[in-house]
């Protein structure tokens, strides 16, 4: 076997190899979409579900709100501290 034989021989081994990838990738969006589908066709998405929660009771936002202001004053009191110690 030649070297130009064995070179096309690879090349097409190569460019079969890249549509085998490209037609599984194909396939698994193709899935995922008509997951997402039937998804959204049975109601089962959680996302939306804890929106119209979270819309609906103001105290819960409220006190989530509180929650980050708290975490965001430790995390300002360890930088000063290690500021300091530095």
């Amino acid at each position: 076997m030649t070297i130009s034989e064995m070179l096309s021989q690879s090349g097409l081994l190569t460019l079969l190899g890249m549509c085998v990838v490209f037609g599984f990738i194909i396939i698994l969006i193709g899935c995922m979409k008509l997951l997402q589908v039937t998804v959204r066709a049975l109601k089962l998405d959680k996302e939306e579900t804890s929106n119209a929660t979270a819309n609906s009771s103001p105290a819960a936002t409220q006190a989530t709100s509180s929650q980050d202001l708290n975490v965001i004053a430790a995390i300002a009191a360890a930088v000063h501290d290690k500021e300091l110690n530095s």
